[in-house]
This record gives C-alpha cells, structure tokens and sequence, in this order.
C-alpha cells in the first residue's frame, strides 16, 4: 500500500469524522429550535382564541342606554365575522340589504320583523 494514500485516506476520514460531529450537533440545535417555535405557535394560538373569546363576551355585554338594557353593536372588523352581532342587528342588515335602494328606519323595522313601530 502506499503510504501517502493511505495518510490522505486517514485525514480525510479524520475531516469528514468532525464534519459529521458539527452536523450532527447542528442538527440537534435546528430541531430542538423547531420543538420550540411549534410550541410557541400553540401558546399563540391559544392565547388568540382567548383573546377572541374576550373581545367577543366583551362585545355581548348588555349597556343601559335610556334606562334600558340594550346590546350594543361590536366594533367590526375585517375579521370579525357579522354573526357575531346579535340576531335584531343582522336582521336589520338583511333587511337593508334587500332593499332596491336607500330605507327608511320604519322600513327597516317592518322588514326586519320585528313589530316595533318608530317614528320617522
């Protein structure tokens, strides 16, 4: 055998043996980075579903207004679904949207069926 082959074999085994050990290491860091992003994203999304809930218990939440207790419309947003309003108000948008063009609250009133009479 040739002795100089047979040294460059050994060292390059020698590379590859410290190259596979930084790898293999790496590769442990990248995973062990991976396990906590995934459990960071949980935490996420719990904590915005909690959040979600909150908003929307908060927005349920009946206001006195001229000595009656009334629900008061949430604040809408791109994600916040119309079903979350309560069933008068998504009749009265039905209602509106139904109409050919402007309404009148009387109208609206009739044909969202409520059976309430308003002036105006």
């Amino acid at each position: 055998m040739d002795p100089e082959l047979l040294e460059r074999i050994t060292a390059r085994r020698a590379d590859l043996d410290e190259l596979e050990e930084q790898l293999t290491k790496q590769l442990a860091e990248v995973r062990a980075e991976r396990d906590e992003l995934a459990v960071a994203e949980r935490v996420l999304e719990r904590v915005s579903e909690q959040l979600a809930d909150e908003r929307a218990s908060a927005a349920l939440a009946s206001r006195q207004v001229g000595g009656r207790a009334v629900m008061p419309i949430p604040h809408r947003t791109p994600d916040v679904e119309e079903t979350i309003l309560p069933p008068d108000y998504q009749r009265i948008l039905a209602a509106v949207r139904q109409a050919a063009g402007p309404v009148m609250a009387r109208q609206v009133d009739e044909d969202a069926g409520s059976g309430h009479q308003r002036a105006g």
